[in-house]
């Protein structure tokens, strides 16, 4: 097997980190102590000039056409510097493969291409509701046909990019008879529209720069070719995309502690104590070990389920496995940077204390580590007859 990159998968490493290091770094900190919007927004905007919004998408319409692999790792190098701005980006791209994969070709050319330029900031992921977040099946949100418009009631809990999203991917009961699961539709709703309100942002331990809303609907009317993709076939596009998207969140939270172990191993090669670097230490040593060795095995692991996608193969137990090992992994990481600082690692003077807030949510976002772990059991026992 070969595990080097293309050049092509090289070249977007290259940009992402470079725009990491030269356009996050410097003011990631600030963005998180602020919630600076403005900064946000603007880099949201170089990234979409850089074609890092749409990776995975068709060049027709706007993407880079780049593959998963090279999405992977992009979304690392840019969770290195910061993760606010890699939870935007992957959810992007998965809301533009959502439109590219059922949308109608009106639909693909109007709101892809405006979310891989950057004509919007960001598109929404409509699903997660108070009563359905790790069983989206329970949904409540509903959409009713009126005349030739849907009419949509309902709300959806903790929407990244919701404030500056110019259109959200939303999914809504549309068969109330239906058996639990088989009666949800997809559908494209414009930020703007009557009825449609984004409530205030929740105020989260980490990634603050990124903003997190309820989308509420109150008789919101949207057209009939609002809807996506076939009647009451939402469900099953949702769990494929949400497969899909553990990609993304695995990438996202092994940046986040391959930043936090590189910058404590750096710090205790100069910090020292009895006479001497601290990393002549056994104990400073295992942990640098330690986590720098889970953290390539779950490099491997995303690369090994970006590969299974990108060719086509079934790749929602690869998701599952590496989006559970990686995000554990990396918070192990981050608190193994923490204990290495010692009392400064528990200050916001130093890097690690973010990434430590930042990460902890990846293990519950795009579906909980015990969620994935019943999906790894489930596939392996399917297997098995």
């Amino acid at each position: 097997m070969n595990l080097d990159l293309t050049e092509d998968q090289k070249m977007i490493q290259d940009t992402a980190r470079n725009f990491a290091k030269s356009e996050l770094e410097p003011v990631a900190a600030a963005m998180d102590e602020k919630e600076d919007r403005e900064t946000f927004l603007k880099n949201l905007k170089k990234l979409a000039e850089l074609g890092l919004m749409g990776i995975n998408v068709k060049a027709d319409y706007g993407g880079s056409e780049a593959g998963v692999i090279a999405f992977s790792i992009a979304v690392t190098e840019i969770a290195r510097a910061c993760a606010s701005t890699a939870v935007t980006m992957s959810v992007n791209n998965m809301v533009c493969e959502v439109i590219q994969a059922i949308g109608s070709e009106e639909q693909k050319h109007k709101y892809i291409s405006k979310i891989c330029s950057g004509e919007y900031y960001a598109g929404g992921f409509g699903l997660t509701e108070t009563t359905a977040g790790s069983d989206p099946a329970g949904m409540r949100c509903t959409a009713v046909m009126d005349g030739d418009e849907w009419v949509l009631n309902g709300n959806k809990m903790f929407i990244t990019s919701a404030e500056y999203a110019g259109v959200n991917v939303v999914w809504a009961v549309t068969d109330k008879e239906a058996k639990k699961g088989r009666g949800i539709s997809t559908f494209l709703v414009e930020n703007g529209t009557k009825g449609f309100t984004v409530g205030r942002a929740e105020h989260k331990m980490g990634q603050h720069a990124s903003a997190t809303n309820e989308l509420i609907f109150e008789d919101c009317r949207i057209p009939k070719d609002a809807m996506m993709g076939k009647p009451n076939d939402g469900f099953r596009i949702a769990t494929g995309e949400l497969a899909g998207g553990r990609i993304g969140i695995g990438s996202l939270g092994l940046g986040c502690g391959l930043a936090a172990i590189d910058y404590a191993t750096k710090y205790a090669k100069e910090r020292k104590q009895f006479d001497q670097p601290i990393t002549n230490f056994q104990a400073i040593q295992w942990m640098i070990a330690e986590s720098h060795t889970e953290l390539e095995a779950a490099r491997l692991l995303l690369m090994n389920a970006a590969y299974n996608k990108e060719l086509g193969r079934p790749f929602a137990k690869q998701a599952s496995m590496a989006k559970y090992y990686a995000t554990e992994a990396a918070e192990r990481a981050c608190y193994n940077a923490i204990q290495m600082l010692g009392g400064y690692g528990y200050t916001k003077e130093y890097p690690v204390e973010r990434f430590a807030r930042d990460v902890r949510i990846t293990s519950i976002y795009e579906g909980t580590n015990q969620i994935q772990r019943l999906i790894i059991a489930r596939e392996i026992l399917s297997a098995l007859g």
